[in-house]
């Protein structure tokens, strides 16, 4: 049905070459960056705020300022507009971790490139280099730095190490997958060891997209999802590739299932002991 796959060497390289966000400690983690349409509709709202801010500033200064020295009126015109282009947008992302009015709105918050939460350090510069990049050239050099960048970064994520992730995703729905009868006798005497977190979400992927894609994709990416497969599952069954992918599937729910189960029936026999009082210590 399907040669063997690369080995262990090739496959770990093919995991790191990905473009995965992969944190500290080697720990592969599935989130997903924002589109470059959204990150363009947030910065908008966030842009326009930050102009409604420093134009009220301006105009409660004419107006409450009119005997004020001319020098005097300048300078504070230019903390006004300090404080609406660097001040105002740091704030805001280090007090919400990561979010702001224009994030919210599109569901989607400012991380370090190993996932976590950024610091002042990265509100600083993104804030910074934002005056050049989206206050001076009108979001010029934004467009043109997201484009070309995977990830849809901007200079100033580039500066600080920080992208846009999305968090705003929709709930999974259950997908039933059911073995195909002629594999019940190998379900029986099969062994599939645990394939690796990023080729297991491929594979679920696949099952769950198949319907939608053109016959060609269809079989192509099934072929190349089952030769990856193959090396953690004896014996093959004699099926096409995406039947096998399917079956490889159900098996692994099933028996990561059961395990799990054995798992909390352990912990349910162990929890009185474990909560359970030391002897002859009194229940305060």
């Amino acid at each position: 049905m399907m040669q063997a796959g690369a080995g262990s060497a090739s496959q770990a390289t093919n995991e790191l070459g990905t473009g995965e966000v992969f944190t500290g400690e080697a720990v592969a983690l599935d989130v997903k960056p924002a589109s470059y349409i959204l990150r363009a509709a947030g910065t908008i709202i966030d842009w326009l705020l930050s102009m409604l801010v420093m134009f009220g500033c301006i105009l409660l200064l004419a107006a409450t300022g009119g005997g004020l020295d001319e020098a005097l009126a300048r300078a504070l015109i230019v903390l006004i507009l300090v404080f609406g282009m660097v001040v105002l947008p740091t704030t805001i992302e280090l007090v919400s971790r990561g979010r702001s009015l224009g994030k919210l709105a599109v569901g989607a918050r400012i991380v370090r490139d190993d996932g976590g939460a950024i610091g002042f350090r990265h509100a600083f510069i993104r804030a910074l280099v934002g005056v050049l990049e989206i206050f001076m050239t009108v979001g010029a050099i934004a467009a043109l730095t997201g484009l070309l960048n995977p990830r849809s970064k901007r200079l100033g994520d580039l500066l600080a190490g920080t992208y846009s992730q999305l968090v705003r995703v929709p709930r999974p729905q259950p997908l039933p997958l059911y073995l195909a009868p002629q594999l019940a006798g190998w379900a029986t005497m099969a062994d599939v060891a645990r394939l690796p977190d990023r080729l297991s979400r491929r594979i679920a992927q696949f099952v769950r997209q198949a319907p939608d894609l053109t016959p060609a994709a269809r079989q192509g990416l099934s072929t190349e999802l089952a030769q990856e497969a193959a090396p953690y599952v004896s014996p093959l069954p004699p099926v096409d590739a995406e039947t096998f992918l399917v079956a490889v599937a159900v098996l692994r729910r099933e028996r990561d299932g059961r395990r799990l189960a054995i798992e909390q029936q352990r912990l349910q026999r162990l929890d009185p002991v474990l909560g359970a009082q030391p002897h002859a210590f009194p229940d305060r």
